[in-house]
């Protein structure tokens, strides 16, 4: 059976998006993928040309976790938050602020990993401060940048 490995979003309420992405992986390896700052720095980078050059988690619920993404031209970007749930490998829960960013709202993530016949579908629902939040993050080019940090998670996956 092939496994689809394309990003569906929707926006089923006024206030949330929902990503969904598979991964030919058991679901303990996409956590572990989603956790580790050893991990997460190799793949989750957005669009081609950016770096992680601070990748910070302290992977407890109540602890803080921060990325700052760098291109060569200088320009940066920054997020954080804190986890509020976690239940490995199937469950994190976690707030999410992007550095400098307009509305500066605060929203929160659940992710869900389900694993069939060693195959994990990762869902992230995101949750806004507000419609106008969440307006402006599919206004952005959000899931070309997610499609093309997937794809590197699904080429680390597969190593």
């Amino acid at each position: 059976m092939a496994i689809e490995k394309t990003l569906k979003i929707t926006a089923p309420t006024d206030r949330e998006i929902v990503v969904v992405r598979d991964f030919d992986a058991p679901r303990r390896l996409v956590f572990d993928c989603m956790s580790k700052p050893e991990l997460v720095r190799r793949w989750l980078l957005g669009p081609p040309g950016w770096t992680m050059p601070v990748c910070e988690i302290d992977f407890r619920e109540g602890g803080r976790y921060r990325y700052v993404w760098s291109r060569a031209n200088g320009e940066e970007m920054g997020m954080g938050g804190v986890h509020r749930e976690i239940v490995a490998p199937e469950r994190v829960v976690a707030t999410q602020l992007f550095e400098g960013a307009e509305p500066a709202d605060e929203s929160v993530v659940t992710s869900l990993l389900v694993e069939q016949e060693g195959r994990t579908t990762l869902t992230t629902i995101v949750l806004y401060a507000s419609k106008a939040s969440r307006d402006a993050m599919l206004a952005t080019d959000m899931a070309a940048g997610m499609e093309a940090g997937y794809a590197r998670l699904d080429a680390l996956l597969a190593q």
